[in-house]
């Protein structure tokens, strides 16, 4: 399948069941003082998140609270979150992230995410995050050859990544990447989805950690 006809294909496939986007279900401020966007999402469609091919799940597998990052190789913002993410990781046990590649920014971040799949079949999760931490602080475009550049410096034999990375069916991994996106109503990434809500953008450490910890409190983005 060409590249055109899977931008294609992610338009037509755009979810009826659409979550509808809010600039502000809970008043939940970045740490800038910014509100950032945010809004509910239906369970049924929440439920397909751990259903997509292709993600993968870091973290504590059996944590309290579940973070699901929609993210761009080339998005500046996630890059930025990165390293943030991987510190509540690394301090928060009970914390599970899903990440969910989200090819939205261009043909790169398309050749990017077919080795990023490719890398998620053949390797651990550990070992994936390990190869999604050293795209994330790369720098310039992540395209095809950086991906594999990466996937390379983690030890995974190239010829084995390109050969999964040039699959045709790997484009309908990525439609369905997507569609449940646009479903979501991720407008933009990074993207995140936490206990029934989406939030649209990324509100800084504090504020992320600060959900977080009101999930994990009482069971919602912001604890009454």
């Amino acid at each position: 399948m060409s590249l055109a006809r899977l931008l294609v294909l992610a338009v037509l496939f755009a979810a009826p069941l659409a979550a509808q986007a809010d600039e502000g279900y809970y008043p939940i401020k970045a740490d800038d003082g910014e509100t950032i966007a945010n809004h509910r999402v239906p369970v049924e469609i929440e439920s397909q998140i751990e259903k997509l091919p292709g993600i993968v799940a870091v973290g504590n597998p059996h944590g309290d609270v579940t973070l699901v990052e929609f993210y761009d190789v080339n998005c500046p913002f996630c890059r930025a979150a990165s390293p943030d993410i991987e510190a509540m990781l690394k301090g928060n046990p009970e914390l599970r992230l899903i990440l969910v590649p989200f090819p939205v920014l261009g043909i790169p971040s398309i050749q990017g995410t077919r080795v990023e799949l490719a890398v998620a079949r053949l390797t651990s999760a550990q070992n994936f995050y390990k190869f999604h931490r050293l795209l994330d602080s790369s720098r310039g475009t992540v395209d095809g050859s950086r991906a594999i550049a990466a996937a390379q410096a983690v030890g995974l034999d190239v010829q084995k990544v390109l050969k999964i990375a040039n699959e045709d069916k790997l484009a309908d991994v990525m439609t369905a990447h997507l569609k449940l996106g646009d479903a979501l109503a991720i407008q933009a990434t990074p993207g995140f989805v936490i206990k029934g809500v989406a939030i649209v953008g990324y509100p800084g450490p504090k504020s992320l950690a600060e959900i977080i910890a009101s999930v994990e409190k009482c069971g919602v983005v912001i604890c009454q």
